[in-house]
């Protein structure tokens, strides 16, 4: 009788059966039927059922004492499930193990919440514990898909022959648009360190310095805010080339997704990924990162309300800075009066003053405004929207970036409520040619709108002193189902343009000396044409695997707080520390 040793606890099939095996997990579940015990004993790979006998006595009285999540390990014969105990669901489901020993490796508490099955558990209490939560599949998955994301990402640079470089994680502050955190220094009392951002200077330096083609999965860090989805540390693939454009970037990028998709997840995408431009993904969708899953483009009808006698709709009609969009509702002449009311509030929420709404029910059109519109005009309406009986209309009318973006909202508002935006559908779209500046909305000064390492379209270069708001950017972005995956760039290489876009977002000489002194002399030593582009790991898996939270495709994540309830961190530390640091405290720790 061959002796397999220790295998996993999913990889028993039929063909081990008459063989003896050592399985080593955790108790998933324990059934007492009519004088046998049954086991299902777990680990990351899956499942297999240990059957106790009382003729085995000494392993069936520690059985009996076993309790969900103790930790063991079972001896015993491989041997079939009797006929019609099959379990199709697991990979081991043909076959069992007759217990003929049993060590009991460790016992466990009661689990604040169920691990053996999906139950709906509060993320507080699944952080607080995370060590238990990990032991749940659904993350055992997501951390796998993870994984292999990660794999087939090393796997398609190397094989093209990208060197992968770390880079420190103790830098000079050199602010990229969120705050730093700061790793005081003891050594030089009074200086710190910063946590990277990115290594964005740090992979343009390589370049300088002839690496020619980098890659990293990077840890990065920024102090910002809480928001709801976001981490204070993050990890992103990091890629730099040097002497590419835009096309051999983004070209390259494609190659990777198409790939790893592939690889980690066994999805195939169609190529080639549609490029949308920037004031194009705006017209038709009102975001820079559209969701493709589903159609429902906004329209624009200014045009059915040329000559209106609404006084505000006219004139936004007639004016270039405004806009009057549709969007249409599939179906949404079934809504109530209610339902409207809701949806209003709803656009009001997103930023809108109002919102009118428009039905072609089977008995005659209805809209909120019922009274100031016409048979012509709700007629114009439909033809441009190529509405049907049965459907409804959004109309978002203000200042063209205003309505766009509450109209695009109100289009993924929609796609949500009639189930358009499928996780298991994968729509991956290119937004490039974005403005190089914008103006910052409370100060009025122009701002980069990524970052003022970015080159400008070829041959702009002379509207910096002219028109710099209408200068397009070599920038792009890798959207998928409405979410960025992504931004790269072709970078400034001429130290004397850097310069000058420094000056131009209101840094002095002795600013620019203090801040990116070193980058600006290293650009000045024969500095190549180059660019790449870097992708949010995080983001990626959670789409990759259909989660809508990126704190679940990572293994010990901050809560919405930004604060890890497991460790109880961040924390007060011991005075003598701060002592040796250079530091006291003005602010009291909390507690």
């Amino acid at each position: 009788m061959p002796d397999l040793g220790r295998r996993s606890c999913g990889a028993l099939t039929a063909s081990d059966v008459g063989a003896t095996v050592q399985l080593d997990g955790w108790v998933n579940r324990r059934r007492d039927h009519g004088g046998l015990i049954f086991i299902d004993l777990r680990d990351r790979d899956g499942i297999t059922q240990a059957v106790f006998d009382p003729s085995q006595a000494e392993a069936f009285a520690v059985a009996e004492t076993l309790r969900n999540e103790d930790v063991v390990r079972v001896r015993g014969l491989v041997r079939r499930r009797p006929a019609g105990t099959e379990n199709p669901k697991l990979s081991t489901g043909e076959v069992e193990v007759a217990a003929e020993g049993v060590d009991v490796l460790n016992r466990s508490l009661v689990p604040p919440f169920p691990i053996n099955v999906e139950a709906d558990v509060d993320e507080s209490l699944r952080l607080k514990y995370r060590y238990l939560d990990l032991r749940r599949p659904r993350l055992q998955h997501n951390l796998t898909v993870r994984h292999k994301i990660l794999k087939a990402i090393r796997d398609f640079f190397d094989a093209r022959d990208f060197l992968e470089i770390e880079t420190p994680c103790l830098i000079k502050s050199t602010p990229e648009g969120a705050r730093d955190f700061l790793v005081p220094s003891r050594l030089h009392q009074g200086t710190f360190y910063a946590l990277p951002q990115s290594p964005q200077i740090l992979k343009q330096l390589l370049m300088i310095g002839g690496l020619g083609r980098y890659m990293q999965i990077a840890r990065c860090f920024r102090d910002e805010d809480t928001r709801a989805d976001r981490q204070p540390e993050f990890t992103q693939l990091d890629v730099e080339m040097s002497f590419v454009d835009e096309d051999a970037v983004t070209a390259l990028m494609e190659e990777c997704i198409v790939y790893t998709w592939r690889t980690a997840i066994g999805v195939e995408i169609p190529q080639p990924v549609p490029r949308l431009a920037h004031a194009e993904a705006l017209r038709r969708y009102g975001s820079d990162k559209p969701d493709l899953r589903f159609e429902l483009e906004l329209v624009d009808v200014a045009e059915a309300f040329a000559g209106t006698p609404i006084k505000f709709l006219q004139e936004h009609a007639a004016s270039d800075a405004s806009r009057i969009v549709a969007v249409r509702y599939p179906g949404g002449a079934a809504l109530s009066r209610r339902d409207f009311d809701e949806l209003t509030e709803t656009a009001k929420s997103f930023g809108a003053g109002g919102l009118i709404w428009l039905s072609y029910a089977a008995d005659g059109w209805k809209a909120s405004i019922q009274k100031l519109l016409d048979d012509a005009t709700v007629d114009k309406l439909q033809t441009a929207t190529s509405s049907q009986t049965g459907d409804a209309l959004l109309l978002v009318a203000g200042p063209r970036d205003l309505a766009s973006d509450v109209a695009g909202k109100l289009r993924l508002h929609v796609g949500e409520r009639l189930g358009l935006r499928d996780p298991e559908k994968f729509a991956f779209c290119w937004v490039v040619g974005f403005p190089l500046f914008e103006r910052d909305p409370e100060t009025g000064a122009l701002t980069p709108t990524h970052h003022p390492f970015t080159s400008p379209a070829p041959g702009q270069e002379a509207l910096l002193d002219t028109d710099p708001l209408s200068m397009r950017a070599q920038h792009y972005d890798l959207v998928l189902n409405g979410s960025e995956l992504g931004s790269g760039s072709i970078r400034i290489h001429d130290p004397e343009f850097q310069r000058r876009i420094f000056e131009i977002f209101g840094l002095s000489d002795a600013e620019i000396e203090a801040r990116f002194g070193f980058f600006m002399e290293a650009l000045r030593y024969g500095a190549p044409p180059h660019g790449g582009m870097a992708w949010g790991i995080d983001r990626l898996a959670m789409l990759a695997c259909g989660e809508t939270s990126i704190r679940d495709v990572i293994a010990f994540p901050k809560n919405q707080t930004f604060r890890d309830v497991m460790m109880d961190a961040p924390s007060s530390v011991p005075v003598d520390l701060l002592r040796d640091l250079g530091l006291a405290l003005k602010t009291k720790p909390p507690g």
